[in-house]
């Protein structure tokens, strides 16, 4: 891929980003409540109030308002919670492992299932694989995450105690422990995602079994794996590689229910609990965050086009 693409993808996600801290501080701006209010208690008086609000910094106007907190998002200062005082950066950072890995996790769990049966499926169009991989892609992509979770909790936690059912470890406890604790609440993430990946990957390898240069490949000679591997994966890859970047997205956010079901503290709690507590800055924070990982979900996507298609290399 040329630097020229590059510099423009990245150019591109600044401005996104820019964009988005815009929305995200406007936006909070319009959540009902006053945070000083919030945080002086319920026999506060008028005085303590407007002493909290003008130490808050919310009695200045909104576009000061914006400034200050932009001047300290760019130093990586996002500001303190309303309700601990804590530093924003260093609250999501504790928050954020636990989040990320069962992310990563279900993503993992995406790929290998979805794209091995989209494949197997593809190859073997009409036959029993072909109609089973299509019935259970439709099945997994009506189940709901947290149907599904509070099921895997019943058969392999409660029904059978073969893995714990909530909590989450970090990996240096225990590469076992940790691993146990992630099964469950990956899978039940990611098998939604599996589903549609199976789907897609199915129809772009049955549609490229189809193109002139499989059939001229095939009259060669080619055959197995190596036909599979140089013609059809190759070609097929790309709209797979689309899909995964948005479902992707779609993981990060619907691992805030997947951690309500497994009582995992993660940045999904930690969303819900400042969206109550009108926290402010903590909300700020955790939107800016998700738009980070989306954009760089995204410019990854961008950027695999160009090693899979050398055509995209210099556009």
């Amino acid at each position: 891929m040329s630097p020229r693409m590059i510099i423009r993808r990245l150019g591109g996600s600044l401005l996104v980003l820019w964009l988005v801290s815009i929305l995200t501080f406007l936006l909070v701006q319009l959540i009902p409540g006053d945070p000083a209010e919030v945080i002086a208690g319920e026999n506060a008086t008028v005085a303590e109030v407007a002493r909290i609000r003008t130490e808050l910094g919310l009695d200045k106007p909104v576009l000061e308002q914006y400034f200050n907190w932009f001047t300290g998002v760019l130093h990586g200062d996002l500001g303190h919670s309303l309700s601990t005082n804590r530093s924003v950066v260093s609250t999501i950072a504790e928050a954020a492992p636990a989040t990320l890995v069962i992310t990563t996790m279900a993503l993992l769990v995406a790929v290998v299932i979805g794209v091995s049966a989209g494949v197997a499926a593809g190859l073997t169009q009409g036959s029993w694989v072909d109609r089973a991989v299509s019935t259970l892609a439709t099945l997994g992509i009506a189940m709901p995450s947290f149907w599904l979770a509070m099921v895997l909790v019943s058969l392999f936690a409660l029904t059978n105690p073969w893995l714990p059912a909530t909590g989450y470890v970090d990996i240096r406890e225990g590469f076992g422990v940790w691993l146990s604790h992630v099964v469950l609440p990956a899978t039940a993430l990611g098998l939604a995602t599996a589903a549609e990946l199976a789907r897609h990957t199915r129809g772009c390898v049955a549609d490229v079994l189809t193109r002139p240069y499989v059939r001229t490949a095939r009259a060669r000679g080619a055959s197995g794996a190596w036909l599979v591997r140089k013609h059809i994966l190759r070609n097929s890859a790309i709209p797979v590689v689309t899909v995964l970047g948005l479902q992707a997205g779609r993981l990060f956010g619907g691992v805030i229910v997947v951690e309500a079901v497994f009582g995992i503290s993660g940045l999904g709690s930690l969303a819900i609990n400042s969206v109550l507590q009108r926290n402010y800055p903590m909300i700020q924070g955790y939107v800016l965050l998700s738009a980070v990982i989306v954009v760089l979900i995204n410019l990854i996507v961008d950027l695999a086009y160009g090693w899979i298609n050398p055509k995209v290399r210099t556009a």
